[in-house]
């Protein structure tokens, strides 16, 4: 379950966004004083996360609202399943429901996504990790439904790791050069990636002491090739153009970790329901 700080912002804004200056329809024909009961049913089959999201939309608009959770986050779903109950004022639940809903649908969706991909790899060494291809102000939640998935998180933000791509290189000239002048700029201890396009940039990554290399729409040749010229010095990351079909074979490359991006950008909302009783 995800503590309230980490959502309330968010969610008081994403209330406004649909509420604004008042649901004209909700309210007028819903007294104000009258409570509801509503489920929320999976209408397809697939991996649940965000209920607690969900529980705490409705939570901002009345604090007194009564939830009962008949699968929790990380459940595994057939079409047809009860979620969750909630009991509350009519109007916060009929003016919440869609914020709910959106924010539920989605982050099930990604975590069903996540599950898929893992579970084609799942005896094979390797890790699926997320990337920042989020929704603009959900990472938290994008991230948080990777992980119910059953998959890793990248980085979190520009902050808390280094990754030098493409652009960074035209910059700095050389792989050599860029790695220096980050290390110079954030000390010996904060791990530092290098987007390379070749096996033979491993070598130059290699020798300049990063932590890990990624892999920029290598083919599975030339991926196996880095992975030996990497010989388990650093942590090698496959991305780009990976896919359900193909995800497998780069696996089988004998690469560390897969980054999708697809996982969070492109994301295929799980179909679910939220009925009155």
């Amino acid at each position: 379950m995800m503590d309230p700080w980490l959502v309330d912002d968010l969610l008081r804004r994403a209330l406004a966004e649909d509420i604004g200056r008042g649901d004209r329809t909700t309210d007028a024909i819903v007294p104000p004083d009258v409570r509801l009961t509503g489920v929320f049913v999976a209408r397809t089959s697939g991996r649940i996360a965000g209920l607690s999201v969900a529980a705490r939309a409705l939570a901002l608009l009345d604090p007194d609202v009564q939830t009962t959770l008949w699968v929790k986050d990380g459940d595994d779903v057939e079409s047809g399943t009860a979620l969750m109950r909630v009991t509350g004022r009519g109007r916060a639940l009929l003016s919440g429901e869609r914020v709910a809903l959106n924010l539920l649908m989605r982050l099930s969706g990604i975590a069903t996504a996540t599950r898929e991909i893992v579970r084609k790899v799942a005896d094979l060494p390797v890790r699926i990790v997320d990337t920042r291809k989020t929704m603009p102000l959900l990472r938290v939640l994008d991230k948080y439904a990777v992980r119910v998935g059953g998959g890793a998180n990248h980085r979190f933000g520009l902050d808390d790791a280094v990754l030098i791509k493409d652009n960074h290189l035209a910059v700095a000239g050389s792989i050599r050069e860029a790695v220096a002048r980050v290390r110079r700029h954030v000390g010996p201890f904060v791990p530092i990636e290098v987007e390379v396009e070749r096996p033979e940039d491993v070598d130059e990554a290699v020798a300049a002491g990063v932590t890990a290399v990624l892999l920029d729409n290598m083919t599975l040749s030339e991926m196996r090739e880095a992975v030996r010229r990497a010989g388990r010095r650093v942590i090698v990351e496959a991305s780009g153009g990976i896919t359900p079909e193909n995800v497998r074979a780069v696996a089988e490359t004998g690469v560390d970790l897969i980054s999708l991006g697809w996982l969070t950008h492109s994301v295929r909302a799980l179909d679910i329901a939220f009925d009155l009783e």
